[in-house]
């Protein structure tokens, strides 16, 4: 076996312990309101959040593309298998962390901002690519704007359609047609997230001289796909917590709501091609939501340290991967 297989062997399975971690970690973000408002029991929640999450992640590959070819040119790098290698680390490690302390930070940041740190550590500022970074991080920053824009508008309309219903009726109606809006905000968090684990496998594969051009094997897809489930059946519950109970007190109606909003919105970004972080858009989706409920129902509290986790998500990881690229390196090279 040469050492490049050896690397790129390595360099695949951590890519799909990311994606098994980014799935489990990310769980709270497709089933946390469904589980608060009790439209499903965890362990049906999680059983639909799988299924979903799998079929998502193969249904598309143009964020894997973007992923595996708009940061940096994977053609052009030397030692491209190292670098994915420190990025993986990183990333993983990051999630670990904010994992544990049940912090809803973005996996997607985590993974871009330590691709990035990992290719200036191996090649300098002038590796990384200008318009398609830039494009990606336009796109992380408009995304939760837009969710939380549709979260408001989509809670507005249903309090003035159902505003002389008794709740009662309403929350049982509701809680009904969150079994469909989870299986949605499932399948679009699938059809974004999963990707970003096939995109850093595709990069190494190219700069690695696996492959000679940026399609996603049918090998990638699927244990991409199959790892993101994995995760997804093992369950965040301290994310879950966070997300479903500590930003607004949750209704049938808001869940529905903040479902739909940001399912919509991942999904709009996976047509165009974009990552997007999920954990961004749903948790501005339910802000959205409480803000049109009642604008002090929203415990800005929290919001304020989901933001600042967001904030510090891409230099902290672009930082962890520099140092794991330099690390690395004095043993390889």
């Amino acid at each position: 076996m040469t050492p490049e297989l050896m690397i790129i062997i390595f360099v695949v399975i951590l890519a799909l312990a990311f994606d098994f971690i980014n799935g489990f970690h990310d769980t709270a973000n497709a089933i946390a309101t469904s589980i608060s408002t009790r439209a499903l029991t965890p362990r049906s929640a999680i059983v639909l959040a799988s299924s979903m999450n799998f079929l998502g992640a193969l249904a598309f590959t143009g964020v894997a593309k973007t992923i595996g070819g708009k940061i940096a040119n994977p053609f052009e790098l030397d030692n491209g298998m190292v670098i994915v290698m420190a990025a993986l680390i990183a990333a993983i490690a990051w999630n670990l962390i904010t994992w544990y302390y049940g912090i809803p930070s973005s996996s997607s940041h985590a993974l871009i901002g330590s691709l990035t740190g990992a290719v200036i550590a191996a090649a300098g500022m002038g590796a990384i690519n200008g318009s398609g970074f830039t494009s990606i991080i336009q796109a992380l920053i408009v995304s939760p704007i837009a969710a939380f824009i549709i979260g408001f508008i989509i809670m507005t309309l249903l309090k003035w359609i159902f505003g002389r219903v008794s709740s009662h009726k309403v929350n049982r109606g509701f809680r009904s047609l969150q079994v469909l809006t989870a299986a949605f905000q499932a399948f679009s968090h699938g059809t974004n997230d999963a990707q970003k684990a096939m995109g850093i496998i595709t990069f190494a594969l190219v700069a690695g001289g696996f492959q000679d051009n940026l399609e996603v094997a049918l090998w990638v897809k699927v244990s991409a796909a199959l790892a993101m489930a994995l995760g997804t059946s093992v369950g965040g519950w301290k994310i879950i917590k966070t997300v479903g109970t500590k930003i607004i007190k949750m209704q049938p109606i808001n869940g529905f709501s903040a479902d739909l909003g940001s399912a919509v919105t991942i999904l709009t970004a996976t047509l165009l091609k974009q990552p997007v972080s999920t954990t961004h858009v749903i948790t501005s989706s339910i802000m959205g939501v409480g803000a049109a409920k009642k604008f002090s129902a929203v415990k800005w509290g929290m919001a304020g340290r989901i933001v600042s986790a967001w904030i510090i998500t891409l230099p902290i990881t672009a930082l962890l991967a520099y140092l794991s690229y330099l690390l690395i390196s004095l043993f390889l090279f």
